[in-house]
């Protein structure tokens, strides 16, 4: 795949047209406030994983209206009784689910406590889940896939849930005596750093310990750009319903703004550090700088100098991004952050 998208010099001050709802913020306070009126029913049930250097927990907790999410918690077999660990919260990308209870144990293994939030109404693209949607059909008609399930309004978009999950779990792993909860790293690639982005937005103000937001190759950022030149993966769902709802573009954009990675991005606070591939054809670079360039710069209304935050940059790399070599960047980047 060559380079398709701007140079590396424009992409580094690149902004998205997107104009960011006036009550975006009073959406979002009212979505979470909602959320959190409903107990969190955390649970934490012991299960074998096979594995000598690693203890492993099936977890249950309430996202949106209660439905209940499922997910994993790792952590070292060899720990002081007692102590707290810094806990990593990871998000999955499009299509995943949680795994099976061996398959990711890798922040465990670095000595973290390891939280996987499952996706409701994934894990049917090679990566097991185990989380039902029960709204499949709010909103009316979709295209086949995810990306415009309840496309006719905020309230009913498929992503409102997934969002207000991602924030429970942020509450639901700090929720164990293990965890310190005032340690907490959110992770996540492509749809899962997207995840992480809005996570960390939405906990900005709301939930102390978020300590950082690690995105890499994230999706659903600036969705306007990434409908008109994505060619591959999730965005051109929207653009195929379009191709069909063709007098839908403006009211369709209406309701995505409210989920724009960018837009949520500009209210967190704590430091980041994103990646991004150059010849990524599925988020394409301009979408994830768009991203990165509005992150924790606050509100139109009302900005501010954003945190620290870094940018990894995988020239010759599609959607795999920077792999094992960027793993290596996110160890030494959250262990540095954490010795500060």
């Amino acid at each position: 795949m060559p380079l398709f998208d701007m140079p590396l010099d424009q992409l580094r001050s690149y902004a998205t047209t997107a104009v960011e709802p006036g009550d975006l913020d009073a959406f979002w306070s009212q979505t979470l406030a909602e959320a959190q009126e409903l107990p969190l029913k955390a649970v934490y049930t012991p299960v074998d994983n096979h594995l000598a250097v690693i203890d492993s927990f099936d977890v249950s907790f309430s996202g949106f209206g209660g439905d209940p999410i499922k997910g994993w918690l790792h952590l070292p077999a060899t720990r002081t009784p007692g102590s707290t660990l810094p806990v990593v919260v990871q998000y999955i990308g499009y299509s995943g689910g949680r795994g099976l209870v061996q398959q990711d144990t890798k922040w465990a293994q670095a000595g973290y406590a390891h939280f996987i939030m499952d996706t409701r109404g994934q894990g049917y693209g090679g990566i097991v889940g185990e989380t039902a949607d029960p709204h499949p059909s709010a909103g009316g008609v979709a295209y086949a896939g995810l990306m415009t399930r309840g496309i006719a309004s905020r309230e009913d978009y498929y992503y409102r849930r997934v969002y207000v999950d991602a924030f429970r779990a942020i509450e639901a792993a700090q929720s164990h005596p293990a965890v310190d909860a005032a340690k907490v790293v959110l992770v996540g690639l492509s749809q899962g750093g997207g995840l992480a982005i809005a996570a960390a937005a939405l906990a900005a103000g709301r939930l102390d310990g978020v300590l950082a937001t690690l995105a890499d190759v994230p999706f659903l950022q600036d969705f306007p750009r990434a409908i008109d030149i994505a060619p591959r993966g999730p965005y051109p769902e929207i653009a195929n319903f379009l191709n069909r709802h063709r007098h839908s573009y403006e009211a369709v954009l209406e309701v995505l703004n409210y989920f724009d990675g960018v837009h949520l991005g500009r209210r967190a606070t704590a430091p980041a550090l994103f990646s991004v591939a150059q010849m990524d054809d599925v988020c394409p670079p301009s979408t994830v700088f768009a991203a990165y360039n509005a992150y924790g710069t606050g509100a139109p209304s009302s900005p501010r100098t954003a945190p620290a935050k870094d940018m990894a940059v995988y020239r010759f790399n599609n959607h795999e991004g920077g792999q094992e070599h960027h793993w290596v960047r996110q160890l030494e980047y959250v262990a540095e952050l954490l010795a500060g």
